[in-house]
C-alpha cells in the first residue's frame, strides 16, 4: 500500500492539478493524507470536491508551520511505501512505477525534477544538475540539495524518523528525512525527473537554494542535527 502525504496551505490555484496527477497513478487501495494549515481560500472545497475515497483531509485549527504539518500527515500514513508530495507541483506519469522500481533495491529513493515557474514554464530541465546533488550522508548533512517533493521511501525509514526534532524552525522534515536515510538505510536517486516542481513567489520552503543564513546558524543546525541524530541511536 503506498501512502501519499501531503500538507496543504492556501493552494487554491495548484491542488486540483496536483491531485488529479497523483489520482492517477495509485491504485484504489492506496491512500493520500492531506493535512490543511488552516488555509483562508478555497483549498479544503476544492479537495472536498474530489469525493475521493483515497483522499483523507485533516484540518489543523491553527497554523502549525510545514515542517509540524508533514509530521502529522506522516503519523496518519498507513503504507509500506511513502510518497511526499507538495501541494503545487505536478507528477510526470511515470513518477510511481519507477520510484516502486528502485524501491525494489533502496529503502529511500529521490528523484530529479524539471523546475517550472507558475506557468509550467521551463526554469531548468534538472535540478540535480543545477543544485549538484549527490548521495552521502556528510554531503547532506553540509550541503542539503534534496527534495522532499522528490522524496520516497519505505515504512522502516518513516518510523526511524518519527518524531521529528522538536525545533522545526532548525530542522525542515525534508532534511531530517533525509539525514535519517542516509545514516541508516540504502539510498538512490533517480537521475530522472519525475516531477515538474513548481517555483512562484509564495513557495513555503527555498527548493534547494544556498542558504542566505549566517555561519552561525548554519552550524546551529548542523549540530541541533547531529545531537538529535545521536538520540536516535539511544532509543
Amino acid at each position: 500500500m503506498i501512502s501519499v502525504c501531503m500538507t496543504t496551505y492556501n493552494g487554491e490555484k495548484y491542488i486540483k492539478e496536483q491531485l488529479k496527477s497523483i489520482l492517477a497513478q495509485i491504485t484504489e487501495n492506496d491512500e493520500v493524507i492531506i493535512y490543511d494549515d488552516n488555509s483562508k481560500d478555497s483549498t479544503i472545497k476544492i479537495i472536498r470536491h474530489f469525493n475521493d475515497t483515497r483522499i483523507k483531509l485533516y484540518v489543523n485549527n491553527h497554523t502549525v508551520g510545514y515542517t509540524k504539518n508533514f509530521e502529522r500527515s506522516l503519523k496518519k500514513a498507513s503504507g509500506d511505501i511513502i510518497f511526499l508530495s507538495d501541494q503545487d507541483d505536478i507528477w510526470i506519469n511515470d513518477k510511481v512505477s519507477v520510484s516502486m522500481d528502485y524501491l525494489k533495491k533502496s529503502d529511500f529513493v529521490v528523484s530529479d525534477s524539471t523546475i517550472v515557474d507558475k506557468d509550467l514554464n521551463l526554469i531548468k530541465e534538472s535540478h540535480f544538475t543545477v543544485y549538484n546533488t549527490k548521495r552521502g550522508f556528510i554531503k547532506n548533512l553540509l550541503f542539503p540539495r534534496y527534495v522532499g517533493a522528490c522524496m520516497a521511501f519505505k515504512r522502516e525509514v518513516l518510523l526511524k524518523s518519527l518524531p521529528f526534532p522538536e525545533n522545526s524552525k532548525l530542522i525542515a522534515h525534508d532534511y531530517w528525512i533525509c539525514l535519517i536515510a542516509e545514516a541508516h538505510f540504502r539510498t538512490s536517486l533517480i537521475k530522472k525527473p519525475l516531477i515538474f516542481y513548481r517555483r512562484h513567489q509564495n513557495n513555503a520552503s527555498t527548493g534547494g537554494n544556498r542558504s542566505k543564513n549566517t555561519l552561525k546558524h548554519k552550524i546551529h543546525v548542523r549540530l541541533y542535527a547531529i545531537y538529535y541524530l545521536i538520540k536516535v541511536l539511544f532509543r
